[in-house]
């Protein structure tokens, strides 16, 4: 009996060791039925999702206190997901805000202060914003007006960039500030897009830096390339992204590559894993519209991967997930390398 006791409790632990740090963020922009489907989804859809949520007892929490929990290297409950949505388009409040009252949940909308400044037809009014804001939504930073962040102007110096970037973020956070009261110095880049000088910028002034690539969030993740799972348009069947929001973060100590923004149209990212708790033989990367990556094992914690050919100039990924070792069906890590290649 005993023996049994033991076993048990050691299963607990391990699984709770396992589960405990892992998180999903969902990525959203329209719910609309009458917009292009590529980054929509129809409330009927948005319904679905929140649903399934609800049903299966997954812990929705606010994405601030989410990402401050793992920073502080703290355990969240099982099954943690945030929402987010991106742009503040006026739709978020006509259809998506009174489905999300209707379950109760927090979410947070990623808005550009310039635009709603100039009173642009399809977004939000802060008056708006500030009616969600009293009703739980998180107000945060999504640049002044949706600009490549990353990009540097005609002959413009890197002192420069860095300086007009900086007053960008900071002014942005300021605005929001004032018209809601919200202070959380979380930035998700616009497009997902950002480089090593744009991360350890955002990381210069103590912001957190979201993008818009796939994966599982813990304790391990660079909190300045925090990634999150679209779930609109080719994205939103349930099918999918049911396991998604099963996924696991890997055990990831350290990533190198030269640059995310890159003229190299098939870079090199080597992963070194603080722990291999999945057979390296499942383990599997995949290229945005080419398949199954060039795998190469260098240590038993140390895997690099490459393109088999070239990537297109533009944005791509490496997916890379592998199956956990608990029995259970349909439970992966899961991590995304976002590209952007540029010409020279």
């Amino acid at each position: 009996m005993a023996k049994k006791l033991l076993h048990l409790f050691t299963l607990f632990f391990l699984l709770k060791v396992t589960f405990a740090d892992a998180a999903v963020i969902l990525q959203y922009h329209h719910v609309s039925e009458k917009l292009p489907p590529v980054t929509s989804i129809s409330s009927q859809q948005f319904t679905e999702h929140m649903s399934y949520l609800k049903e299966g007892n997954f812990n929705v929490m606010a994405l601030d206190k989410m990402l401050q929990a793992l920073q502080a290297g703290q355990t969240l409950p099982p099954k943690s997901v945030a929402i987010t949505f991106d742009d503040g388009y006026d739709n978020n409040i006509e259809q998506a805000a009174p489905i999300l009252e209707m379950f109760g949940f927090p979410y947070t909308i990623f808005v550009n202060p310039k635009l709603i400044d100039e009173k642009q037809h399809y977004l939000m009014s802060w008056e708006q914003l500030r009616r969600l804001a009293n009703k739980g939504a998180l107000i945060a930073n999504h640049s002044a007006k949706h600009d490549y962040l990353h990009l540097h102007l005609d002959n413009e110096t890197k002192e420069q960039w860095h300086k007009r970037v900086a007053q960008d973020i900071t002014w942005s956070e300021g605005r929001i500030a004032s018209e809601i009261g919200h202070n959380t110095k979380l930035l998700a880049y616009p497009y997902g897009e950002f480089s090593t000088e744009l991360q350890q910028l955002v990381r210069s002034l103590g912001f957190i830096g979201i993008g818009q690539h796939s994966g599982a969030v813990g304790k391990h993740t660079d909190f300045t390339r925090v990634p999150r799972f679209p779930a609109s348009g080719v994205y939103a069947a349930l099918s999918t992204l049911s396991v998604k929001l099963h996924a696991h973060p890997f055990a990831i100590k350290k990533l190198s590559y030269q640059n995310s923004v890159t003229t190299n149209h098939q870079p090199e990212l080597t992963i070194d894993f603080e722990s291999v708790d999945f057979s390296q033989h499942q383990f599997t990367c995949y290229v945005s519209g080419q398949g199954v990556a060039n795998t190469k094992w260098l240590a038993l914690n140390t895997v690099s991967i490459r393109a088999k050919e070239q990537l297109p100039t533009g944005r791509s990924r490496y997916n890379c997930t592998a199956p956990l070792k608990t029995g259970k069906s349909k439970q992966f890590y899961w991590f995304s390398q976002p590209w952007v290649v540029t010409t020279p």
